[in-house]
């Protein structure tokens, strides 16, 4: 059974930064490209970040990109989003997810077998 579980969620001051953690269990790490999601309160979960299977290529959607970082440790089962320069906007429930699928990585949701329960980021102005 895989099991995928976040951390590292909190509450921070607009521009401030958080890195959030995804461990990953029951499968190996390096056969699945990983991503980042996001549910604003009230809105349709979007697309935030993706990384391929040995993290040479990443992906970022428009409204995150030269803020939020995605990287992975395979030897750690983990991956992570480094968020930096946080927004009011990016407030939301994070999810990361992962693919068994696709190896390069994929910012479309409907690729993703896996998904973790979530981690909630408030960013207060």
């Amino acid at each position: 059974q895989v099991r995928v579980v976040e951390s590292g969620g909190g509450l921070v001051q607009a521009g401030g930064s958080l890195r959030l953690s995804c461990v990953v269990s029951g499968r190996t790490f390096g056969s699945l490209s990983m991503g980042w999601f996001r549910r604003p309160p009230g809105k349709e979960r979007e697309e935030v970040a993706a990384i391929r299977r040995d993290g040479v290529d990443t992906y970022y959607t428009p409204s995150v990109k030269g803020r939020f970082t995605i990287s992975r440790d395979n030897a750690k089962n983990t991956a992570y989003l480094q968020m930096n320069l946080l927004k009011p906007e990016d407030t939301a429930i994070y999810y990361c997810a992962a693919d068994s699928q696709t190896y390069g990585g994929s910012l479309y949701a409907g690729d993703y077998d896996y998904w973790g329960q979530g981690t909630q980021v408030t960013v207060s102005s």
